[in-house]
C-alpha cells in the first residue's frame, strides 16, 4: 500500500512538472509575442515581416535555453502547494538571466529594444503567477471546504503572542489538512498591533481580552508563543487563561523557536511548573561538576524522589563511583535501570540496606570509603508520622547519627544533610525529628572543629547490646557537617499534586485542608541543583536556606490542577475541605525567628546563622531518646519537645 502511495505521489509531482514545463514555453511565446504587438501600436498588421520571421527563428532556441535555466534553477522541483518568496525570487532570477541572454541575440537578430525590455518583464510576471496561482486555488478551495464544515467539527483556537513564534503556528494550522483546528483570533499585549490582522485573524487585544475573548469565539484551545515574555509576564497570562475553561499549550522553549522547528505538534501541554512563574536557577554547572569529579559520593535514601534525582545529577558530573543506598527495593531497581541506560560509563552500585542498621553502614563505608556523603533518607510524611512518632525518631534522628558517625569514623570529607522548612518551628513531629537531624549534624561538626570528637557519644546499637564498634577514631578527624533546608518540590512522592492528580482522574473531590494553606514549591531538579551548589559552598556546621521563591495558595494550586486537566472547579470536579491535619500549619517557614541570614554568591542560598545551644546537654538527651524510640515510648514527643525549643506538638496550646 505504501508503495503504491509513493509511486502515485512521484506520477503526480512529475505530471506537475511537465504541465508547469508546458506553461512556461506557452508563457515565453506569449511573452514575447505580446511585446512585439505592443511595439507596434496593438496592431498585427503593422509588424514587419522582418520581425516575425526573426521572432520566429529566435525563440524556439530562447525557449530551449530558458528551460533549461529553469531547470537548474530549481523552478520544477518545488512543492508548489507550499511556495513561498523564495520560490519567487528564483523565478525573477531566472527569468532575469534568460533574458540577459536573449539580449545577446540583437547582433543577429536585431528587434526593438521595447521587445526585450516589455518581453522579459511580462515573462517574468507569468512565470511567478502561475507558481502562486496554484497555491491560490488550493487555498480558495480549502476555505470553501472550511466553510461548508460545521464549526462544532473544528476546535477553535485562540493565540497568544503576534509575533514571529505566533505566527509560525498560525501558519502551520493554515497549511496543514491533518490540523482541524481554526483560528478565531490573536492576543497581543502590544497596542500598535490591535484591530490588526494577520492572515485574515483579527488581533482583537491584550491580555485583558482573554477571558471575554474566549467566550465570544468559543475557544477550546489556546495556544501561548511568547518566548521574550518574562517568567512573571506567563505566570500572569496562564493564570489568566487558567479561567476560561480551555486546553493550554505553551511552547517547549527558546530552543525550538530558534532553529525553527516550532509546529503545533511541538507545543507541550500547561503545567503546574508553568504556572509557577519561577525566574531560571543559573546553576555553575563547573562548580558542581568539579564538586563531584572523580570522588565516591554515598546517597542515602538514593531511590527517593530528591535522592535519585541527586544521583542523576552527580552521574552527569562524572564521579570516581557513585553508590546508591536505600532500603525499598522498587525504588532501587527504578534508579538502577535509569543510570545504566542514561549513564552506561558510570561506575556504580545500587545498595539496599537501612541507615538505622549500622552494622550495614560500616560494611559499606569501609568498603567504598565515600569522600561525599548526601543523607537523603528520611520518613517525610506528615500525617503517617504523627501516628508512629518513634518511627519518626528511629529514621529520621537516629538513622541520621548513625550515619554521621559512620561518616566521620571512614574519613568521610563532607557529610550533607537534606532538611526541609517544616524543621522551623515544627508543629509536628516529622518537622521536629529533621530539626532535631540539623542539631546532631551541628553538634557533630562542633566537637569536630574544637578537636573533641572522642567526646561524640556511640549511638550506633540498640539498647542493652554490646557495643559492635571497638576501633578508634581516626587522629585528625575532618569530616564537615553541613545541611540544606528546602520547602515542597513539585512531583515528589510527599507533594500533594500526585494525590490532586489521582482525586480528578477518579472524578474527584479534591481534598484540601484549608482554603488559606499556603506552601513553597520548587521543582525537583532545581532544589537538587541547589543542594549540590550548597555543598560546594560548605565550611562545616552551616544551615543553607535555598530561596523557594514566592508561596502558592494550595487551594489555588488544586484549582488550576483541575482546570489544566479540562474540568471546571467546583462544578465538574468537587473540591471538599477536610480541615487541618495534626501537625499541620497554614503556612511553613523557612528560618526561625532567632535565625538570621547571610548571603553567597548564589541569591537563591542563603546561609542561616545556628541557633545557639548546649552540646553537651543535647548529646547526653540523644541518648535518652534514643532509648525511648526504641522502647516505643508513647511519651516520645513530649521528649522531643524538651530537646527542640520550637517544637509545639499538635493540641500543646489547647491545653
Amino acid at each position: 500500500m505504501k508503495k503504491d502511495s509513493k509511486k502515485y505521489r512521484i506520477k503526480y509531482s512529475g505530471i506537475i512538472s511537465a504541465a508547469l514545463i508546458v506553461y512556461d514555453i506557452v508563457a515565453i511565446f506569449a511573452a514575447y509575442f505580446f511585446a512585439l504587438w505592443i511595439r507596434f501600436d496593438a496592431r498585427f498588421s503593422l509588424i514587419e515581416d522582418v520581425y516575425i520571421e526573426a521572432y520566429l527563428k529566435l525563440m524556439p532556441f530562447y525557449v530551449l535555453i530558458s528551460l533549461v535555466i529553469f531547470w537548474n534553477m530549481k523552478m520544477y522541483h518545488s512543492l508548489w502547494k507550499y511556495v513561498s518568496v523564495k520560490e519567487a525570487v528564483r523565478c525573477v532570477m531566472g527569468s532575469a538571466i534568460a533574458s540577459c541572454i536573449l539580449l545577446l541575440s540583437i547582433f543577429i537578430y536585431r528587434m526593438p529594444i521595447s521587445f526585450y525590455i516589455i518581453g522579459s518583464i511580462v515573462q517574468t510576471i507569468l512565470l511567478v503567477v502561475a507558481r502562486f496561482a496554484y497555491r491560490s486555488v488550493l487555498f480558495f478551495i480549502a476555505n470553501i471546504e472550511s466553510s461548508e464544515t460545521v464549526d462544532s467539527n473544528l476546535k477553535h483556537v485562540m493565540i497568544i503572542g503576534a509575533g514571529d513564534a505566533g505566527q509560525m503556528i498560525i501558519k502551520d494550522i493554515i497549511r496543514s489538512s491533518q490540523i482541524h483546528e481554526k483560528i478565531c483570533c490573536i492576543i497581543d499585549d502590544d497596542p500598535s498591533k490591535w484591530n490588526r490582522f494577520i492572515n485574515g485573524i483579527p488581533i482583537v487585544g491584550g491580555r485583558d481580552s482573554i477571558v471575554p475573548s474566549a467566550e465570544k469565539y468559543s475557544i477550546d484551545c489556546i495556544y501561548i508563543t511568547i518566548p521574550s515574555a518574562s517568567n512573571e509576564t506567563r505566570k500572569e497570562i496562564l493564570n489568566i487563561c487558567t479561567h476560561t475553561n480551555c486546553k493550554l499549550k505553551i511552547m517547549p522553549g527558546v530552543y525550538q523557536f530558534v532553529n525553527g522547528d516550532l509546529n503545533v505538534s511541538s507545543m507541550k501541554d500547561v503545567s503546574v511548573e508553568d504556572l509557577l512563574g519561577r525566574s531560571t536557577i543559573n546553576i555553575d554547572s563547573d562548580e558542581i561538576n568539579d564538586f563531584v569529579r572523580g570522588k565516591v559520593i554515598l546517597v542515602t535514601g538514593g531511590g527517593g524522589s530528591i535522592g535519585s534525582e541527586l544521583c542523576r545529577q552527580i552521574a552527569a558530573g562524572n564521579p570516581k563511583k557513585l553508590v546508591v543506598f536505600d532500603i525499598y527495593e522498587n525504588n532501587a531497581y527504578d534508579v538502577r535501570f535509569d543510570l545504566q541506560t542514561n549513564h552506561p560509563e558510570l561506575d556504580f552500585d545500587v545498595i539496599i540496606g537501612s541507615v538505622r542498621d549500622f552494622r550495614r553502614l560500616r560494611q559499606i563505608f569501609s568498603t567504598y570509603r565515600p569522600q561525599i556523603v548526601f543523607h537523603a533518607a528520611a520518613h517525610k510524611h506528615v500525617p503517617l508520622m504523627e501516628d508512629s512518632p518513634n518511627e519518626a525518631i528511629k529514621n529520621n534522628v537516629i538513622g541520621t547519627y548513625k550515619t554521621a558517625y559512620a561518616a566521620m569514623v571512614y574519613g568521610v570529607e563532607r557529610f550533607v544533610l537534606i532538611s526541609t522548612d517544616k524543621a522551623v518551628n515544627p508543629t509536628n513531629i516529622m518537622g521536629a525529628s529533621k530539626r532535631l537531624c540539623e542539631m546532631v549534624i551541628q553538634a557533630f561538626d562542633k566537637k569536630i572543629k574544637d578537636g573533641r570528637a572522642d567526646e561524640i557519644p556511640k549511638l550506633i546499637t540498640h539498647k542493652n547490646q554490646d557495643s559492635i564498634y571497638s576501633e578508634e577514631l581516626p587522629e585528625n578527624v575532618k569530616t564537615e557537617y553541613v545541611a540544606v533546608r528546602f520547602g515542597n518540590v513539585l512531583g515528589s512522592n510527599g507533594s500533594v499534586i500526585p494525590v490532586f492528580k489521582r482525586q480528578i482522574e477518579a472524578g474527584g473531590p479534591v481534598t484540601v485542608t484549608h482554603p488559606d494553606v499556603i506552601r513553597y514549591f520548587m521543582t525537583i531538579p532545581e532544589a537538587v541543583s541547589l543542594v549540590l551548589t550548597a555543598g560546594t559552598f560548605a565550611h562545616g556546621g552551616e544551615i543553607f536556606v535555598l530561596d523557594m521563591g514566592s508561596p502558592m495558595n494550595i487551594d489555588t494550586l488544586a484549582r488550576n490542577l483541575i482546570r489544566l486537566s479540562g474540568y471546571r472547579p467546583g462544578i465538574d470536579i468537587k473540591i471538599e475541605y477536610t480541615g487541618l491535619r495534626p501537625g499541620e500549619k497554614l503556612f511553613e517557614e523557612k528560618l526561625m525567628s532567632e535565625e538570621g541570614l547571610k548571603r553567597t554568591k548564589n541569591d537563591l542560598i542563603h546561609i542561616g546563622t545556628p541557633i545557639p545551644f548546649d552540646i553537651d546537654e543535647f548529646n547526653a538527651s540523644m541518648q535518652m531518646l534514643c532509648d525511648a524510640a526504641y522502647d516505643n515510648s508513647p511519651d516520645i514527643k513530649s521528649i522531643v519537645a524538651k530537646m527542640v525549643s520550637t517544637y509545639r506538638p499538635a493540641g500543646e496550646e489547647e491545653k
